[in-house]
């Protein structure tokens, strides 16, 4: 059978009405791929749960398509958003397809350039300003208050609706419920989406048990774990550049509902688990996505995570999202002469 897309597929689950129109690039359905090289090196069964195989490359297309179509049924023309990237990219796209306008406030000089390009690409009124993050979003809500355009950063209850369809894929990919959820933590709207979605599903009778909930902050930008606010951010992983997070309580409220944690993850071990992924497992994410399969190592081998477990990492974009971090990251090409002679002497054949 086709799939039909986040809010068709997963109606009965969500605020839908007769009157909600089904906007959608047919989201969702993003693989879950067994990792053997961290499984090998946890003695785990560790499956990446890999967002980037949405339509605009991150996980925000489950709950944008959603926010949309709610924008859209409230008779809404213009929906804004501030953004370290991702997000203006899924907004800008859906906004196109649902024929209204997007308006972008990004924080100056803290965007990937390759999530910035969808955005243009889309059409999207883009503002860059003079400011963090925070004080971006502050700016939008301001908007959001005297002006008739929705906001669809993940304060709009209608994006953890959508988000939490994840939950619901992972259990049905799964067969069963992971023992631990992983997953990189920025304006935390992520980790409670997923964990109301194990609850509705549990409470629907479809699962048994509940995952804990682990979630990891980048070290710069960390003020879950830290217990106040971060004034100026920073991480090489930009997508969780952020340092008063929209769902900060409910973050915290998952992590001690589940048994699970929010922790710390450097940039070090982000970047090392950002090459580990694609070296060792084929997959290409953006930095981000990577903490939380180093949270994942680092709390194994803290011994935090017991042997045998089953774990889902949530890799949260793709790595295109980021290229210049890759270029950066990964081995320059060789300059040779053009001879086969020289290709095989390199190689050592």
């Amino acid at each position: 059978m086709r799939w039909k897309g986040v809010i068709e597929e997963y109606k009965e689950y969500l605020p839908v009405t007769n009157k909600t129109p089904f906007v959608t690039f047919y989201e969702g359905n993003t693989p879950l791929i067994e990792s053997r090289h961290v499984s090998r090196l946890t003695n785990c069964k560790v499956y990446l749960k890999y967002e980037g195989a949405n339509p605009t490359g991150s996980f925000k297309d489950r709950g944008m398509c959603l926010a949309i179509a709610k924008a859209v049924e409230k008779g809404r023309q213009a929906v804004i958003c501030a953004s370290t990237g991702n997000t203006s990219a899924s907004a800008a796209a859906y906004a196109v397809r649902a024929g209204i306008d997007c308006i972008v406030i990004i924080p100056k000089g803290k965007i990937a350039l390759g999530k910035l390009s969808q955005a243009i690409m889309h059409g999207a009124k883009v503002f860059e300003v003079d400011g963090n993050f925070d004080e971006a979003l502050n700016l939008v809500r301001e908007m959001g208050e005297k002006y008739p355009v929705e906001i669809v950063n993940s304060i709009n209850p209608f994006r953890i609706e959508g988000q939490k369809t994840g939950a619901f894929e992972v259990c049905n990919q799964l067969g069963a419920v992971p023992d631990f959820h992983a997953i990189p933590v920025g304006n935390a709207g992520n980790i409670t989406a997923y964990w109301k979605g194990y609850n509705e599903y549990k409470a629907a009778g479809k699962i048994n048990s509940l995952p804990k909930m682990i979630g990891f902050q980048a070290e710069g930008a960390a003020p879950i774990v830290l217990g106040h606010l971060v004034k100026n951010p920073e991480t090489v992983a930009t997508a969780i550049r952020i340092g008063n997070p929209a769902s900060w309580k409910q973050a915290e409220a998952a992590a001690r509902d589940s048994g699970g944690s929010i922790s710390i993850v450097t940039d070090q071990e982000i970047l090392d688990a950002y090459k580990v992924i694609a070296a060792k497992e084929g997959i290409f994410c953006e930095p981000a996505s990577a903490a939380s399969v180093a949270g994942t190592l680092k709390l194994h081998k803290a011994g935090k995570i017991p042997e045998g477990s089953t774990i889902v990492c949530v890799l949260t974009g793709h790595g295109l999202k980021d290229p210049d971090t890759a270029i950066k990251q990964g081995t320059k090409p060789a300059l040779v002469p053009c001879k086969i002679t020289e290709i095989v002497k390199r190689l050592g054949y």
